[in-house]
């Protein structure tokens, strides 16, 4: 089976070794310090240390290109919308003013919306690289462990983990039904079929997947049943390691990240600032 992002076993790298619930303590901290705000302050600092954390990984660069190269056509199609309906966003956001960097026709670029534009582009990779280096970074159960260590129900938490479990399985079926079908004649060649013909011939791979996906849900329901799943109030995880000193390092940093983020947006709130985003200028 090929592995893309999900990982079922545990890496060796030391951002595999931390606890599960230090992981998703930084991950809830990461992405609420990235969205509070538009202070390049804060953005460029986390931009670089998840650049640094996903290297650390070493994941699958072409998966990791591949998905990148997607987002940044995603934002930049984003921004230009932003751009066209209304060319002066970035006053509002700045000091309010307009620095004409460049100007065609009745159409122009300011400095402002230039650098509002290209911190909000910053912020979605950011996020982005938060995520990924998350994801590859955790196993199922290393999640399910780590959200109930911070309290969610771990029903909840074990559903998300038969979820993510169930993916690579559903990627293996899809694959195995492919080659049974081109096996009966059904041609499925990216280089002699247009992405509508594809799409309409993927239909009769579509049908026979949810029929095994229904009964391998039916399955894992059952088994849980006979496992007395859902009995007792509490439960443990294998996975769940006892946490080292580095695990407490940085759930300490996860916890005051946390709290200042809260002071931040509370802060912002109670006293409204002069303008809604730094700028350098």
């Amino acid at each position: 089976m090929k592995q893309l992002i999900i990982n079922v076993t545990k890496g060796s790298t030391f951002l595999h070794q931390l606890n599960g619930k230090t992981k998703v303590m930084l991950f809830i901290t990461s992405i609420l310090a990235i969205i509070m705000s538009f202070d390049l302050r804060i953005i460029a600092p986390l931009f670089i240390v998840y650049i640094l954390s996903l290297i650390s990984l070493k994941p699958n660069w072409k998966v990791v290109l591949g998905l990148l190269g997607f987002i940044l056509i995603m934002q930049i199609f984003n921004l230009v919308l932003y751009w066209l309906v209304n060319p002066n966003i970035g006053a509002f956001y700045t000091d309010g003013k307009t620095t004409i960097l460049f100007h065609w026709g009745s159409s122009y670029l300011s400095l402002q919306t230039a650098f509002y534009l290209a911190v909000r582009l910053l912020k979605m990779i950011t996020s982005f690289l938060a995520s990924l280096t998350f994801v590859f970074s955790i196993t199922p159960g290393e999640l399910a462990a780590g959200l109930y260590g911070l309290g969610m129900p771990y029903k909840f938490s074990t559903i998300i983990s038969l979820a993510l479990r169930y993916i690579p399985d559903i990627s293996r079926d899809y694959e195995a039904i492919q080659v049974a079908m081109q096996t009966r004649g059904l041609e499925l060649d990216k280089r002699r079929l247009n992405p509508f013909k594809r799409l309409k011939e993927s239909i009769y791979i579509l049908v026979p997947l949810v029929i095994t996906s229904f009964d391998r849900i039916g399955n894992i329901a059952n088994a849980m049943d006979l496992r007395a799943f859902g009995v007792q109030k509490n439960r443990t995880y294998y996975c769940e390691l006892e946490p080292t000193r580095y695990d407490h390092l940085f759930r300490t940093l996860a916890i005051l990240g946390f709290v200042l983020s809260i002071a931040w947006i509370v802060a912002r709130m109670i006293v409204p600032p002069t303008t809604w985003m730094w700028y350098p200028y």
